[in-house]
């Protein structure tokens, strides 16, 4: 990250969800919060095998990958936490917007229907 981390508009942001209490850390703490959570933020310098774990946990919801480990610990307190995430609320959608470039995954939405099969040519035509 650059040396001018600090006039970064999100981290204010940071620390107001800090004190509100809306962050959950490790993944571990994120699968068990699913209904909770309303993205999830993880580091650059995150083990790949992990990056793809937390893709696959979290298909469902925005995922954005920003920030080092050493970030995550001066802005969050948090030493060696790699994956946080945020719970559902407006401070955290002002989070993920400012976020949002940044997002690795397209989210999965489960209460859209996939769209129909094209009709076999022996088929009926609709009227």
């Amino acid at each position: 990250m650059s040396d001018d981390l600090s006039s970064d508009p999100v981290e204010p942001m940071f620390e107001q969800a800090l004190q509100a209490k809306l962050l959950l850390i490790g993944r571990e703490s994120l699968l068990r919060s699913k209904s909770h959570l309303h993205f999830v933020l993880i580091t650059t310098d995150i083990i790949a095998n992990h990056r793809e774990e937390v893709l696959k946990n979290f298909m469902h919801y925005p995922v954005v990958q920003h920030y080092t480990a050493a970030d995550f610990d001066r802005m969050f307190k948090m030493k060696g936490a790699k994956a946080v995430g945020f719970a559902k609320s407006g401070l955290a959608k002002s989070i993920y917007a400012a976020l949002k470039p940044y997002r690795i995954n397209e989210p999965l939405h489960p209460s859209k229907k996939p769209e129909a099969p094209p009709a076999s040519p022996s088929a009926p035509a609709a009227a």
